[in-house]
């Protein structure tokens, strides 16, 4: 696997002087893919769209035809047309292409065990996210919290006929394919009924992102056996879908990019422009009544002046049973210097007890090879959580043996206004030894998201002010941070 990964990533940087990026590059290697192995599973495909014929054209012809059987699969029904809708050639130079082909036709995928072939592809995407390629990170969630966070949320489609799962941040279905996994671990490889079968490939898994990603998603669950229904557009600025959803697992987008104005949503409670809080008000509507979600969260969203109000109804609608503090440099080297949370929560039930479990204080910061984010990471926070998915197993403090788990009644943090970012009980021992602070790019980063949150909010403040119709107005005058 590692052979063939390395194979057609070291032909990547062959394209780069084609001028087509990493993440471009994935792109066009899986649609090439696809034409590949449909011909070895005799698919039948529209006329002009054969991978024999591709294989036997060279030169400007080669380029003309690959442009033209794009255009036509893009204008075909069902998962092909989903996925080449608007795909395009980001080829210039013939003998790039070529060469191309001539890599993946020397590979018989179809022979290979379906996870080979996923892994192929996600192996790619990771390669271009670890090396800190421009894009790449945002699509990307490391693989060990995803699992961890599935083993917790135990999305089953066995439990009812209409059973479903989403993500409406989708990137490139990291969320769906590990849901997809965990529910075959569980049948031990035994053989579904036909209904059940074509249920979950056809019915069962959803999600939403802009056009890239959600080719990329597409083809990625595809390679696993799904046919999922994945809407294009935003999630936040347009109407949300109709359908609502058993379970949501997502890691909305980081960042203030394109958060510059609130949305117009009846939905949303609280205005803001804060692009995760909107998100966690999305996740309130298209959760199901009984509905669990799972949600990463940066640490802004937990402190951020408006996340108290977001939080407030999110524990009057919801039970908001669990928070995971996650690691320093969980998403290095994808997002170096993030920190964030993962929030827990079912729809119907108004919040109690918050069982927060800080993962973070006194843990070495994640590094891409000395210290890589490993499963183990996360093996007390899962025996913690316990089998329930919704949080109901008996819950101990003492089950952490370092006193990493904490339960806060739901008056305590109506005393802090309802910012979980407060509740910090271990003493950070790196605050008394200069060699165990973090490093200057987290701290840096961190600097920036407080920044960003205040000017956030000092913008809010101004923008209530200009539409206050000239009454009790004064010029204020806001430094420059």
């Amino acid at each position: 696997m590692t052979d063939i990964v390395q194979k057609l990533w070291g032909f990547c940087h062959t394209l780069r002087h084609d001028g087509i990026g990493y993440t471009e590059y994935i792109e066009q290697i899986t649609c090439l893919l696809f034409l590949k192995m449909a011909d070895e599973r005799a698919v039948k495909l529209p006329k002009g769209c054969a991978w024999p014929d591709l294989c036997n054209k060279a030169g400007s012809e080669l380029l003309d035809y690959y442009i033209e059987a794009l255009r036509t699969l893009g204008k075909t029904s069902g998962i092909l047309g989903d996925i080449y809708a608007g795909a395009q050639s980001r080829f210039t130079k013939p003998a790039s292409l070529k060469q191309l082909i001539n890599n993946l036709d020397e590979t018989e995928w179809t022979a290979l065990d379906v996870d080979v072939k996923a892994s192929a592809y996600e192996g790619l995407l990771e390669k271009a996210a670890s090396e800190g390629k421009k894009g790449a990170g945002q699509y990307f969630t490391p693989r060990k919290l995803i699992r961890a966070i599935v083993r917790c949320m135990k999305p089953d489609p066995r439990k009812h006929k209409e059973f479903t799962i989403c993500d409406p941040a989708c990137g490139t279905g990291g969320f769906l394919v590990a849901a997809y996994e965990w529910f075959m671990g569980q049948t031990k490889g035994g053989a579904l009924d036909r209904d059940l079968a074509a249920r979950i490939r056809k019915s069962t898994y959803f999600g939403q992102d802009f056009e890239q990603p959600r080719r990329l998603a597409l083809m990625n669950l595809f390679l696993h056996g799904i046919e999922p229904k994945i809407t294009l557009g935003d999630s936040i600025y347009e109407p949300p879908i109709s359908r609502r959803f058993d379970v949501i697992l997502t890691n909305p987008p980081f960042g203030t990019k394109g958060a510059n104005q609130a949305p117009s949503r009846d939905d949303f409670t609280v205005e803001t422009s804060n692009k995760q809080l909107n998100f966690v008000q999305h996740v309130l509507t298209l959760l199901r009544p009984g509905g669990r979600a799972a949600v990463v969260l940066p640490d802004n969203c937990l402190f951020a002046d408006q996340a108290g109000e977001v939080f407030k109804i999110l524990t009057e609608d919801c039970e908001l049973h669990t928070v995971l503090r996650l690691p320093r440099g969980t998403f290095t080297p994808y997002s170096q210097g993030v920190k964030a949370n993962v929030v827990f929560f079912t729809k119907g039930y108004p919040t109690e007890n918050v069982w927060i479990y800080d993962c973070r204080t006194n843990v070495p910061g994640m590094t891409k090879k000395d210290r890589p984010l490993t499963p183990e990471h996360f093996a007390e926070f899962e025996k913690c959580y316990g089998d329930n998915p919704d949080g109901k197993s008996a819950r101990k403090e003492s089950d952490s043996k370092q006193d990493r788990w904490r339960r806060f009644h739901i008056s305590e943090v109506r005393k802090r206004d309802f910012k979980l970012d407060g509740f910090k009980w271990l003493k950070d021992e790196s605050l008394d030894d200069a060699d165990e602070l973090p490093e200057p790019e987290e701290l840096v980063a961190e600097a920036i998201a407080e920044l960003g949150g205040a000017m956030e909010e000092l913008n809010r403040v101004m923008a209530l002010m200009e539409n206050d119709n000239g009454e009790n107005k004064r010029h204020v005058s806001v430094p420059r941070p």
